[in-house]
């Protein structure tokens, strides 16, 4: 066949292939999750007029838009944001875990920024006196040390008792397909565990916002006026990569996986990344009987300040080949425990805290297997799960 004749037919075919390319980029993108934030048309129109106070970080984004902050999205449609409230790592996420995060002005909008980390959790009245709707956007990893549900809590709180509307706008959860661990006790509440949940409690934040009100967790049994706008395109078993990482510490998916697991580390003498670029992911200790794998914890701005065993050669065990299928273990903890021989200098005081009970303290420290120990919780797990199913959205 002559070229001549073969240009019709190329042209034809390359026509179809770009077809069939938008085509599928096209679908791609539009069963990718959309966050609540992405769906202005479900709340603009009851922001328009009112005094608004927002709880953002650097995870608030619309990513139908460009990855724009939704401070900027919504000052730009004209709604009167008046503060912006943080939590733990601030406003720009650059703040490491625990770090003092203070009162400060956005060079940006010009906005004031309320720290809602440190002494003061909760808003307090004359801070949220002069607003009329309260909004929170946050992108949890679905933990129930992770702090940004208990920053929530206290906004609902305050809300509540000054009278306040609040409006979720809710995020996929990465950790949402399954729930796992020891259910918090009373007596061991904390910032870290202020609910009566598992540690991976396998909720959105919008449906965790649900189940605080409507199981009268607030003070006093209060009840706030609330509303989720709910995220489209999701369930809990739909995989979600996170556009922004939530936290400075947790730089990519596979951290967030393992975080419900190895954040237990804090626990203990044993480093599990901190100063390193790839925290979450590795766990390890400066001796060489923990395992032939090296890392050296250092000082990273934006990351880890003074991180556990800074400047130290710590050996152990490279976690990045996990797959991001990965679920809840004890089987790291229990290595390392036994690999020390320290008994009770294994552990520090945060340990009961994070795990929300002394039971799994008191087990690992009797010799317990890790199936024995996850069988202790079982009957715990079950009441939790239909609790869960009264409040769940994307079933």
């Amino acid at each position: 066949m002559k070229l001549t004749k073969l240009k019709p037919f190329i042209y034809f075919l390359s026509v179809v292939l770009l077809i069939i390319s938008y085509s599928l980029t096209t679908s791609a993108r539009q069963e990718e999750p959309i966050p609540g934030a992405d769906r202005p048309e479900l709340y603009l129109d009851q922001l328009q007029g009112k005094n608004v106070g927002i709880v953002a970080n650097q995870t608030s984004i619309l990513t139908q838009s460009n990855n724009k902050h939704v401070v900027d999205f919504l000052l730009e449609k004209g709604i009167k944001v008046k503060k912006v409230f943080v939590p733990e790592h601030g406003f720009r996420g650059q703040a490491d875990a625990g770090e003092k995060v203070d009162n400060t002005v956005d060079s940006k909008t010009g906005l004031p920024i309320i720290s809602l980390y440190g002494n003061n959790k909760k808003p307090k009245p004359e801070q949220i006196a002069d607003l009329d709707i309260l909004v929170f956007d946050l992108q949890d990893v679905g933990v129930r040390f992770y702090t940004y549900i208990s920053t929530m809590h206290y906004l609902m709180e305050a809300a509540g008792e000054q009278g306040k509307k609040v409006i979720i706008f809710d995020r996929p959860n990465p950790n949402g397909d399954y729930i796992a661990g020891p259910v918090l006790k009373k007596g061991f509440e904390s910032f870290v565990g202020m609910h009566y949940i598992p540690v991976v409690h396998g909720l959105t934040v919008g449906e965790f916002a649900q189940m605080i009100n409507g199981e009268k967790w607030l003070k006093g049994g209060l009840k706030v006026d609330l509303e989720v706008i709910p995220v489209a395109q999701w369930t809990h078993s739909t995989v979600y990569n996170l556009p922004v990482k939530p936290s400075p510490n947790l730089p990519n998916e596979l951290s967030i996986r393992l975080y419900p697991s190895t954040c237990f580390f804090e626990g203990t003498i044993v480093s599990l990344g901190r100063g390193t670029h790839f925290p979450f992911q590795v766990y390890g200790y400066p001796d060489p009987k923990f395992g032939d794998f090296t890392f050296t914890p250092v000082s990273i701005d934006g990351m880890s300040k003074n991180p556990p065993h800074q400047d130290k050669k710590c050996y152990g065990i490279d976690l990045r080949g996990e797959t991001l299928s990965h679920e809840f273990t004890l089987k790291y903890l229990l290595d390392a425990y036994h690999k020390s021989g320290k008994a009770q200098a294994f552990f520090n005081n945060f340990f009961n805290t994070l795990a929300g009970t002394d039971e799994l303290k008191k087990m690992i420290m009797a010799g317990k297997t890790e199936s024995e120990i996850i069988a202790s919780w079982q009957e715990e797990l079950k009441k939790y799960e239909i609790l869960r199913a009264k409040y769940l959205l994307y079933n």
